[in-house]
């Protein structure tokens, strides 16, 4: 248990510092290295990386129109079930997410007004690794289709066998995803960056990764050759409690997020010790039982336990830490709303666990990690959108304009822009 109150300044900062990412350089250079062979060689690299990243030999990248049909017939009816139940959810949050402002007249003869479009194409990286994770396609996917993006494609590493899950085959049908590939890792990045035989190009891409993906993504992007969501890291979870939270919701809410990989990292902070002190003690008794405890062990290895004096202050650790997802177990907890500055994802009350968000509620559970909460904000549908700007004038609205316009371009030395007025106001008084 850390006392806060008797922390300086540098000790604060380093208590809130995540775990280090190391060996950055190497990993950038592995990937480069990657990306420049995709791009030289196309299918051949991809089918060569997955043999040796995935320990498979596939004969084609792309999944065929037999292989879902089996997967969809596979595909076990609870499942199906839940995943129809969260697509409903997700697809209700995000349709309402929808704006395009109507044409407004800024002053008499001048209309101006914003043109929503969707994304041309778009790739959605949905990981692997240890398991796979439909809710990440259900994230992607459903936003995308909502959208109206005319091309989609999907990137999902396969399994020892060389498939897809049904589960993630089911809902890139449902979702209208026009191409599903089976590769991972930084080699599908390149891939939906630079097209290959199997896999076209894409002007953005999408989706959650290890640090090699992550890696991928920010190098493509600053070449400039397709955007991306954002550089998502290692997931991380901040819970503020008072002394009437349940301990034992405490504390698998921490274990929940921990279970992710080793290199999560969980945070409680409040205002009780003993409500800390038993949440200690309930994460080293239901951790025996969680069937990532390898995994979750590592994990907790980074926790922190922080004891504050007041439940602003909290909200202040909060804010100075920018958590990816932010969960209150206090009385009145949307009390605080104003109060917070910066987090990924909000969860309320006692019965708001952070499982909630990643699957079934509705919100989506791409977000911003390692504190870039305080520039970038969840995915959502506009991530999927582009917006132009349009503006009308007519005659009566230029000479409205045209003298303010004239003043301002001529104190900024163009003399251009000036004139394009000038001649026209002539015209006009001619």
């Amino acid at each position: 248990m850390i006392e806060w109150k008797n922390l300086s300044e540098k000790q604060q900062t380093e208590t809130l510092t995540r775990p280090f990412q190391d060996e950055t350089s190497t990993v950038d250079t592995q990937v480069r290295a990657i990306l420049n062979d995709v791009k030289e060689r196309g299918d051949t690299a991809l089918l060569a990386y997955t043999r040796r990243f995935d320990s498979v030999n596939l004969q084609s990248l792309s999944v065929s129109e037999t292989e879902i049909s089996t997967a969809l017939e596979t595909l076990d009816e609870a499942l199906k079930k839940a995943i129809d139940l969260a697509y409903d959810q997700i697809r209700t949050f995000h349709q309402a997410q929808w704006l395009e402002p109507p044409p407004i007249e800024s002053t008499r003869g001048v209309t101006c007004q914003v043109l929503i479009r969707p994304q041309q194409s778009v790739g959605l990286y949905v990981p692997g690794g240890s398991v796979p994770l439909p809710s990440t396609a259900l994230m992607l996917g459903i936003p995308a289709q909502l959208a109206g993006c005319p091309e989609t494609v999907l990137m999902s590493p396969p399994d020892a066998e060389g498939n897809i899950a049904p589960a993630i085959l089911y809902i890139a049908e449902k979702c209208g995803i026009d191409t599903v590939c089976k590769l991972g890792g930084a080699q599908a990045i390149g891939a939906l960056a630079y097209g290959t035989e199997s896999v076209p190009a894409v002007n953005k891409i999408f989706g959650p990764g290890n640090r090699y993906v992550t890696a991928a993504k920010q190098l493509i992007a600053q070449e400039g050759i397709a955007a991306i969501d954002m550089p998502a890291g290692p997931s991380e979870v901040l819970v503020i409690a008072d002394k009437q939270a349940n301990p034992v919701f405490v504390a698998i809410d921490l274990l929940s997020q921990a279970e992710h990989g080793p290199d999560s990292q969980v945070l409680l902070v409040s205002d009780s010790e003993s409500l800390i002190s038993d949440t200690m003690t309930e994460v080293s008794r239901l951790t025996q039982g969680l069937e990532r405890r390898d995994i979750i062990e590592k994990s907790l290895q980074h926790a922190r336990y922080i004891l504050v004096d007041t439940l602003q202050e909290a909200i202040d650790v909060s804010n100075r830490y920018a958590p990816e997802h932010l969960i209150l177990q206090v009385d009145q907890p949307r009390q605080w709303l104003d109060a917070i500055q910066y987090a990924g994802s909000i969860f309320l009350g006692p019965w708001a666990p952070e499982s909630a968000g990643d699957y079934a509620s509705g919100t989506n559970h791409v977000l911003p990690t390692y504190g870039s909460a305080r520039f970038t904000s969840s995915l959502g549908l506009t991530d999927f959108q582009l917006r132009s700007t349009v503006q009308e004038l007519t005659r009566e609205g230029l000479q409205a304009l045209g003298s303010s316009i004239m003043t301002l371009a001529s104190a900024e030395g163009l003399s251009a822009h000036e004139q394009a007025v000038a001649l026209r106001l002539k015209e006009v008084d001619a």
